[in-house]
């Protein structure tokens, strides 16, 4: 283990980070709030020990291996959501240190689960930076990192590896640097479309960029109490609709367009099944809110359509109360958050592809049990998937299983409903934010025990890092001195 290259790599991450608290604490001087303190404080406490370590241990050259990488990314995360919590602590906007963790690893992992009751008396600056942890940890931490410290060689592979892993290996370009700089590129396109589009709707500019954040990130923290229901307005829910499902798109979709491989788009299965899943959803959605519900045809696919893009991108934006919603809605709905966007888009849940791979592995087995001496191969997209990818699959889904089976059962300890705490559970571990009964839409997380809590963020780290990343470090041949892997 190269301690050295991972502390000063930590160091750089820390600088980066400090300097992006400097933009909601430019907001607070501008506007003259008084959360300047708070971030002046968490500037300092964020920024001075990274600079130091980047000083301590500068080297010319990151040599990293796997397990330096591991720790590089499962490190950044930690710290940053550890440090992204202080603006909250300081500002005495939350009760306990625990909760401006939560919301803090909620913004992060772009899961927009909220334990602040009343958003709109906080001042614009931690709004934004709300809004800003979600931006940023839509695409990633350690891309940027990789974006603006270009002097990691090939450790920029393993580090993006590491924080952007899936059961595919797409690459579009050869160097991972110019992925980085193109991933990051059209990022900024969609957002800077989506907050005029917002603002020119009528959202204020501040509204605007704050939801184009959480939306582009597909978060859902909003700087309404009543989410998008608030604005009750048509425009701007057409407008998140289209972007959230932009967002839900796997991003090497966008590569090969900007390099013009059209054809290639067209016959991507996951995009195809991602956008039958949404449009079949939201016509039978549709359907029962308006022949159960009473809701007129227009107004039920409205909110049916919105719904559903939300869920299935792991948004969790609201446009209407769907936990109150019949109950055939709202397991379709409960069912998106497990399902989740594509591989290479900033969703979480277990992806498509995965479904689509284990699918096809069902399919082929049931062939054998009729042909037992056949040999067929699985292919996506006209590729073959080996049999380590397909068996890594296997394995995230049995570790997706597990963990919502035990964090749900965690969080019926706590006093939550059965069907409320799997709720809470899986909109955690997809980081899709609001679930049903006390975690719906029209409540926030504040009423969770701090027990619950701790679980619930534990949850949306494994989500967001697809737990390889995370769990790799608590094997103990991970922190040995004699490289044995």
């Amino acid at each position: 283990m190269n301690l050295p290259v991972i502390l000063g790599v930590l160091g750089r991450l820390l600088v980066l980070y400090a300097g992006a608290m400097c933009i909601p604490m430019i907001l607070a001087i501008a506007l003259g709030e008084w959360s300047i303190t708070s971030f002046l404080l968490s500037v300092l406490i964020t920024g001075i020990p990274g600079f130091l370590l980047m000083k301590r241990f500068k080297t010319p050259e990151m040599k990293m291996g796997v397990r330096e990488a591991f720790a590089v990314v499962a490190g950044a995360w930690l710290l940053a959501s550890c440090t992204g919590a202080l603006p909250y602590w300081f500002a005495q906007v939350v009760p306990t240190y625990m909760d401006a963790l939560f919301e803090t690893v909620s913004g992060l992992t772009t899961t927009g689960a909220s334990v602040i009751n009343d958003v709109e008396i906080l001042p614009q600056s931690l709004l934004l930076w709300r809004s800003l942890t979600h931006w940023l940890g839509g695409m990633g931490i350690i891309v940027l990192f990789i974006v603006l410290l270009p002097k990691a060689g090939m450790g920029s592979v393993l580090l993006f590896n590491a924080e952007v892993p899936g059961p595919t290996n797409d690459r579009m370009m050869p160097r991972i640097r110019d992925i980085a700089i193109s991933l990051w590129k059209i990022y900024l396109v969609f957002t800077a479309l989506c907050a005029l589009l917002l603002w020119s709707a009528g959202m204020t500019f501040l509204d605007a960029v704050n939801h184009a954040f959480s939306t582009i990130a597909t978060g859902g923290f909003s700087t309404k109490n009543n989410n998008i229901m608030y604005y009750d307005s048509l425009a701007i829910e057409m407008i998140i609709t289209f972007f959230m499902i932009l967002s839900g798109v796997n991003f090497a979709i966008y590569l090969s367009l900007w390099r013009k491989r059209t054809m290639k788009v067209f016959r991507n299965t996951e995009l195809l099944v991602y956008l039958a899943l949404i449009a079949a959803a939201a016509l039978v959605i549709a359907g029962s809110l308006w022949f159960r519900s009473g809701n007129s045809p227009e107004d039920a696919f409205r909110h049916a359509l919105f719904q559903a893009a939300s869920l299935l991108s792991t948004t969790g934006y609201a446009s209407a109360d769907f936990a109150q919603w019949p109950s055939m809605t709202k397991i379709i709905l409960f069912l998106f958050m497990f399902i989740g966007g594509s591989v290479g888009s900033v969703s979480g849940g277990l992806k498509i592809s995965r479904f689509i791979l284990l699918a096809k592995a069902a399919w082929a087995e049931l062939k054998r049990g009729i042909h037992p001496r056949v040999v067929s191969s699985i292919k996506l997209d006209g590729k073959v998937i080996d049999g380590e990818s397909l068996n890594r699959v296997g394995i995230f889904f049995f570790l997706y299983v597990m963990t919502f089976t035990i964090a749900s059962i965690a969080m019926a300890g706590t006093g939550l409903e059965s069907f409320d705490a799997m709720s809470a559970a899986a909109a955690a571990l997809g980081n899709v934010g609001p679930g049903f009964g006390a975690v719906g839409p029209t409540t926030t997380y504040a009423g969770i025990s701090l027990g619950g809590k701790a679980v619930l963020t534990l949850c949306m780290l494994l989500g967001r890092l697809e737990f390889f990343t995370l769990l790799m470090i608590f094997r103990p041949e991970f922190w040995r001195r004699r490289k044995i892997w």
